[in-house]
This record gives structure tokens, sequence and C-alpha cells, in this order.
């Protein structure tokens, strides 16, 4: 253990700069929001001092110079280069593959728990003088294990996926439909087990912390929110570049429902009938999925591209050109897209999903959530009104420069992490 522990296995909490283990059981940027957490709350902690290392599971982050990265191996089933297939038969001789494996064979997700089991089984087989463990919403068996072994631990929950399930399956088009996702989202029930056993969790808004506290039956108490920040170093206002008047820049994960493209898009095909309107979706849907089938319905192609993947330099270019971003989820647990858009100048118009009015502020336009009339009319509110635009696009930069940054974000996580370790050593 580090000098700086006490002898009785307890740590410090006044100590200036901390051990700090983040545990993810994905961590590449490109696999969603986990990753994106993972890479920028780890530089921020270490731009104050501390010393960070990571514990992830494939795809594996992307870290800053002098963060470490210990690699937690697995059967990576949802590779897409080799999907739900094994690499070597010989994998299959332990017995945690062998559950990962015919776990995915009947449809669920076994990563968050094999991922637990692993960590616990790496961290508990050195010696590392870790002040305090904080895990990314992997919520496993395994981090009871980790915190039984002395270590002080607390757990980021970035939203209840339990709207993910409900949304999912009122999408779902057949019974046989509703029954897999259902085998797909069992993990849940441990996720909820085990965050009852934390003695501190941090989540991304009030949003979050009411629904999570609902849904995972938490008391309100056990919460600390700690906003996450935007990458100024992608997300910025890129001078030079001639902002277009009619283009509407949308990030989405397309065939998720959750995200709601498809009212945006039914608000466009109305639009359409009046004027000149372009929209721009960083991503790309799934060949033959419900939003290429929404937008050949709507004789939309001529209106709307796709990029596919960007790379992270290309965003700030994509945004500066763009009239206005709009973010039509129905449900954000924070709202990364929205503070992003800000964060570039772009005036933003979102819905009142979660936490994206907390994110929001009164520095955008606020519609209800699944709404396309709304979504139809504050477009065209905005496309007509060039200096509410501006005025707009400038007070969600000053929002995000005065509290959405990473290094906000990271501040008030070591105080929950100071928080913890003292409760710890009172035990």
């Amino acid at each position: 253990m580090s000098i700086e522990t006490l002898k009785n296995g307890r740590q410090n909490p006044g100590k200036s700069s901390l051990r700090i283990c983040l545990l993810t059981y994905r961590g590449n940027p490109t696999c969603g929001g986990q990753g994106v957490y993972i890479k920028y709350l780890s530089r921020a902690l270490k731009e104050l001092g501390h010393e960070v290392d990571v514990l992830s599971g494939p795809p594996y982050p992307e870290l800053d110079e002098g963060i470490t990265l210990h690699k937690i191996p697995s059967l990576d089933l949802y590779n897409p280069d080799h999907l739900f297939k094994i690499q070597k038969i010989r994998e299959l001789s332990s017995p945690v593959n062998q559950f990962e494996f015919l776990s995915m064979c009947s449809g669920g997700f076994p990563e968050p728990f094999t991922f637990g089991f692993r960590a616990r089984r790496y961290l508990i087989g050195g010696r590392n003088g870790y002040d305090i463990i904080h895990d990314n919403q992997s919520l496993s068996y395994g981090l009871l294990g980790i915190a039984a072994r002395g270590y002080p631990t607390v757990a980021t929950i970035h939203h209840p996926i339990t709207v993910d399930r409900e949304t999912e399956i009122h999408a779902a088009g057949s019974w046989l439909r509703r029954m897999k996702v259902r085998r797909w989202y069992t993990f849940l029930a441990m996720q909820k087990r085990v965050s009852r056993r934390l003695p501190k969790i941090i989540t991304v808004s009030e949003c979050s912390k009411r629904d999570i506290g609902r849904e995972f039956r938490l008391p309100a108490e056990r919460f600390r929110v700690v906003p996450n920040g935007i990458n100024m170093d992608f997300f910025y206002p890129l001078e030079g570049v001639k902002r277009a008047d009619d283009m509407i820049l949308v990030t989405s994960s397309a065939d998720t429902p959750l995200k709601g493209l498809r009212y945006l898009l039914e608000a466009v095909a109305q639009i359409r009938n009046e004027r000149e309107i372009r929209v721009v979706v960083i991503g790309k849907p799934k060949e033959n999925g419900a939003i290429e089938r929404l937008v050949a319905e709507m004789s939309l192609a001529d209106s709307v591209r796709f990029t596919g993947r960007i790379a992270d330099h290309e965003f700030a270019r994509y945004y500066a050109e763009t009239t206005m971003a709009v973010i039509p989820s129905l449900y954000e647990g924070f709202g990364m897209p929205a503070g992003e858009a800000m964060a570039c100048g772009v005036p933003v118009i979102s819905t009142t999903g979660g936490a994206l009015p907390e994110v929001v502020g009164d520095a955008g336009v606020l519609v209800p959530p699944a709404d396309t009339e709304a979504l139809r009319q504050a477009i065209v509110g905005l496309l007509m009104d060039p200096r509410k635009r501006m005025r707009l696009g400038e007070a969600g930069l000053a929002r995000v420069k005065d509290s959405l940054t990473w290094r906000h974000a990271a501040q008030k996580t070591v105080e929950v992490y100071r928080e913890a370790m003292d409760a710890h050593g009172r035990l």
C-alpha cells in the first residue's frame, strides 16, 4: 500500500494527491458515452495532480500519456470483426469465459458481470495501494468483492438503463422481439442489487438522480450529482467558416428509439413542403432499419445526409457550417450532444427529455419530447430569426465555459472520493 495509507488499511482522505482506479467494462470512446467519460475524466483528474489507472475491458480506451491502462481481456463477442464468435476454442476452458459465451448465445448481455469478476481477481491479486475505486456503471457483483477487500468504492450511474429497456420494448414489433429485449436487459437485476450496497453513487444530473432513485429504489442521500464535462479540445467555435442558413445538424444513434430521430425527420418532412431545409446526421443508420425505411417512405433521401463515423477533429467544422443543432431525444441522463453543440457556439433546439433542460438552461429552445409539431415550429422559428440564433449561440458557449468543463467535473468527483474515503475510515 502507499506510504499515505494508514496502518490499519484505511486510506487517508486528507491526501493532496490520490491514487485513483477507474473501472469500465468498455473503454473506447467509439463505443459510446462510457469511453468518452473515462477518457476525459481520467485526463482531468491527472491534470489536477492525481495518479490515475484505468482497468478496462475491450474495446480498450484511448488514454493520455501518464495514465496507466490495465487491460482486462474478455471474449470480446460484440467486436464487429468477429461478431458473436470466439477466436480460439481453448478460451472456453475458463468457467468465466464459458458463462460469457453461453449467456451471449441465449440472448443475454454478460459483459458487466464478467468484467466485474475479472477486475476483482486482478485487483485482489496485486499490491497497488489505490485510495479509491471508481466504477463506471458496470455495477457487477465483483465490485462488492472489491469493496469487501477494503477499497473505498464509488460508482457512476449515468442514467437508469430501465428507460432504454422500456423504450425498446415499446418499439418492438412482436412478442418475440419483446422477449429478446427483456432477455438482453437481465443484467439490470444485478445492477440494482449492487447499487443498493454501495455507499456513494455519482450521477450526472438531478433528473438522473431522481429517476435512478425511483427505478433502483435508492435513497436520495446516497447520490452525489456531478455533471459531465464537455471536451473543448474538439468542440469549440471555429472561425472563418461560412454558416449555412438552412441546415440542421444532429448527432444521433440513428436507430435507437430513445434518441427520437424519427420525430425530427417527420418535422423536416413537413417543413420541406414550405421551404428548403437540409439535415446532416452524424452517424449511420442500420441497413434496412427503421430510420432508413422512414427516410424512404417520406422521400427525404435528397434532404437527409448520414455522414457515418467522423474523426474527433472534424466535429468543430460540421458545427461551424450548420444553422442549428437539434437534440430530439426522448430521454437523456445528461445530454452530451446539447453541451457539445453549445460549446461550438451553435444555437440549440432540444427536447425536455430527462436532464436536457439542466444542460441547456435558458441558452436554447426547449420542446416536449416525441412532439413533431413542437419541433417543426421551433425549427421554423429559428430559421426565420438570425438574431435569436446568434444570441442563443453566444449564451450556450458562455454556459459551457462557466460550469460544464471536464475540470469542473473532476473537481467535484474528487470531493466525492474524499467523502467516501472519510466514511470508509470511520467503519
